[in-house]
């Protein structure tokens, strides 16, 4: 005789035990619903049967042993599980086992009693069929179209028991609460064995996933095509972009959305798991940020910072002040060119002068502007990190100007030494040929040039002590 077993995908990696389900004799099928793993005791196993039938009404039984033989030592487990169908008495006593290290299955269906047809053999033959429980699960929230009554027969009938499966899975609901069970003295492997992402809202979520996935994809899509406009590629968007890290965070953070939410179907484990690294790592990113806004929002934290800010610059440019003051005098004892200090200082301090003024026409606005900042935390803690470090780069920008103008200056005075000091020696820069090649030079070029040399040689420590002061803060 043919005997079909129905084996849950889910127990096919589960160590070896013992196969709970039911029998049903109608379609001589026996219905796997999950492994007791060793070790149990057997009376502790009947108590958990027997509230799970009491619970939910379905014939729960020990059907028989499952045997994973994953390791040598573990094969003379199998023969302890084979001397348990006399504690476990059922008929017919599966044995289902699973070589290591081989996709093959050995099944076998015993009886002890004799068999009722002469000739018959005392040993069944199984028909293993797998099936996914949470699919099965998931099949019984949707209500079956009535069908009259011999109709709904022939279905049955055709479907060769697959209804009594059916309803076997949806009504031991009981046996899956692996919180009760699970935790006890008797351990279970089913399709929920895994945690609450196997359950059936996890796979409604994961159905619900393709639709808002595509949604959220062509608003990506209509995002990134208006940010590829040319408009944004001239030469003021283009080159402030480039400065900015916020904008660099946005395209960063543009790049992870449309990765994650891609329609498109990985092509390997690695890539899977690439994409869920990237899911997690930007939804993390979004709780800090949110963390960081509450946080700002709360006690007025962004009032109280609005008005520090105005006292942090004057003090910054306060101590510019005593630099540049500084600068100009006597700095370490150094003998500086007094006319071109002066310039140089009072164009800073005029400068700095100029900055100051623009803070404090702009402090009645910040508070405004920094309640509108902490917003950008709600896509996440680095990109409200790029737009932190945006604002202190705008706040210290006339130290970056102090900068820059030393650092062109000294590079000016470099230039021109150099080029003088190869007109010495009756050389000159080839442009054409990008060398040095030897010049005869007549005497007023020569006078005009010693002449340029001395100056630029006596003004260079000047220019150089302003471009090594303002190079380190920058």
């Amino acid at each position: 005789m043919v005997l079909k077993a129905f084996f849950p995908t889910c127990c096919a990696s589960a160590d070896s035990g013992l196969l709970v389900g039911r029998w049903v004799p109608e379609q001589t099928s026996a219905v796997v619903l999950a492994v007791v793993h060793f070790p149990f005791i057997p009376i502790q196993v009947k108590e958990l049967l027997a509230r799970v039938q009491q619970a939910s009404q379905v014939g729960v039984a020990v059907l028989g042993t499952w045997c994973h033989r994953r390791q040598d030592a573990e094969e003379s487990l199998g023969h302890f599980l084979e001397g348990l169908g006399a504690i476990f008495s059922h008929e017919p006593w599966l044995q289902l086992c699973r070589e290591r290290g081989s996709k093959f299955w050995s099944c076998k269906a015993t009886r002890r009693q004799a068999p009722t047809c002469a000739g018959a053999p005392g040993e069944d033959q199984v028909m293993l069929v797998f099936y996914d429980q949470r699919k099965v699960l998931l099949s019984q929230l949707h209500p079956p179209v009535a069908l009259p009554d011999h109709q709904a027969g022939d279905a049955v009938a055709g479907a060769g028991g697959l209804a009594a499966v059916f309803d076997t899975v949806a009504r031991s609901e009981e046996l899956f609460r692996s919180d009760r069970f699970d935790e006890g003295p008797v351990r279970l492997s089913h399709w929920q064995s895994e945690g609450v992402e196997a359950s059936i809202l996890a796979e409604l979520a994961k159905r619900a996933s393709g639709p808002i996935c595509l949604l959220l994809g062509g608003l990506l899509s209509l995002v990134s095509a208006a940010s590829a406009c040319r408009v944004f590629q001239l030469w003021p968007l283009s080159f402030i972009w480039s400065k900015l890290s916020t904008c660099e965070q946005l395209r960063h953070r543009l790049e992870q959305l449309t990765f994650v939410f891609s329609t498109q179907k990985a092509e390997n484990p690695t890539q899977l798991m690439r994409k869920a690294n990237v899911l997690v790592s930007v939804l993390l990113d979004v709780a800090l940020g949110l963390a960081l806004l509450s946080w700002l929002h709360g006690k007025d934290r962004i009032g109280h910072l609005a008005e520090a800010l105005v006292p942090v610059a004057d003090h910054v440019a306060e101590e510019l002040q005593h630099l540049l003051q500084w600068l100009m005098g006597a700095p370490a004892g150094l003998k500086m060119n007094r006319a071109l200090d002066q310039v140089l200082g009072r164009f800073f301090l005029y400068h700095l002068h100029l900055w100051i003024s623009y803070i404090h026409l702009m402090s009645p606005f910040i508070e405004r502007i920094l309640w509108h900042v902490g917003l950008s935390a709600c896509l996440g803690l680095t990109v409200a990190l790029s737009i932190l470090s945006d604002i202190i780069a705008l706040l210290t920008f006339h130290i970056y100007c102090f900068y820059v103008y030393g650092a062109r200056l000294y590079c000016l005075k470099i230039c021109g030494l150099s080029s003088l000091w190869r007109l010495f020696r009756g050389k000159k820069w080839n442009v054409l040929r990008q060398r040095v090649d030897s010049c005869s030079y007549d005497l007023d070029q020569l006078f005009i040039g010693t002449l340029l040399f001395t100056i630029l040689l006596f003004l260079l420590p000047t220019t150089a002590l302003y471009y090594l002061v303002f190079t380190l803060p920058a």
